[in-house]
């Protein structure tokens, strides 16, 4: 019998000085965990901490160029999934025909198609944005 006292009183102990050390939280480690992550921020008002945000996102510029490499390369520079590849005029100019022409291929670049999605996962990339890469990519005008 002694040998089990023995033998439930070390879980025990730790059980007790987890529950102290739980305990010792105070109100405001408390209200730290429970801040919201992140705030819904309305254009024209006021938005504490979106100065930072804004300044670091770089503005609005974008090249053909930079939106080709961050979103576009990955599928139009080896052809993945039939899409045609940067350079490919054949491939393009064939696309174009089948859509509609330069803006047939941009109402398909922002609504997506097969296994793209819309805007090619630049969600934020203007028609404009979206048509200089398309240009770029195919040698269309």
């Amino acid at each position: 019998m002694n040998l089990i006292k023995k033998m439930l009183a070390v879980p025990a102990t730790v059980l007790a000085l987890w529950a102290v050390s739980a305990q010792a939280a105070t109100s405001d480690d408390i209200a730290k965990r429970l801040e919201p992550v992140g705030q819904v921020c309305v254009q024209g008002k006021e938005c504490k901490g979106m100065e930072v945000a804004a300044s670091a996102g770089g503005g609005d510029a974008k090249t053909p160029d930079s939106v080709i490499a961050k979103h576009c390369n990955a599928c139009h520079g080896t052809g993945l999934l039939d899409a045609p590849k940067i350079g490919d005029a054949a491939a393009w100019g064939e696309r174009a025909k089948k859509e509609g022409g330069l803006d047939g291929l941009l109402a398909k670049a922002i609504s997506g198609v097969n296994a793209m999605p819309p805007k090619g996962t630049c969600a934020d990339c203007t028609d404009a944005d979206l048509k200089g890469a398309i240009e770029k990519m195919s040698g269309l005008k």
